[in-house]
């Protein structure tokens, strides 16, 4: 039940508060919160990837998001693979 807490707030917000609470989250991570944490919250936020993935990309400039896909994925391919897939 406490695990669900926060899923039920974020599902009673409108999609113009999750869309500013994931822009806080940009924020976030541009100061340096981990990208594992702003990728879970804002799907927690979202209610899924997709739904995050929405967000994102309309939140972050597509340069940005290539960087940030490069930058954290580094020679890793199957993490450039799947943040490619969420960020691009």
């Amino acid at each position: 039940m406490i695990e669900n807490i926060g899923a039920d707030i974020y599902r009673s917000w409108t999609d113009e508060k999750r869309r500013e609470e994931i822009g806080k989250l940009i924020e976030g991570y541009r100061n340096g919160l981990p990208l594992p944490i702003l990728c879970t919250m804002a799907t927690a936020i979202a209610g899924n990837e997709a739904g995050a993935r929405k967000h994102l990309i309309k939140l972050m400039p597509l340069r940005e998001r290539k960087a940030l896909v490069t930058k954290e994925a580094g020679t890793d391919t199957d993490l450039h693979t799947r943040l490619s897939g969420f960020f691009i």
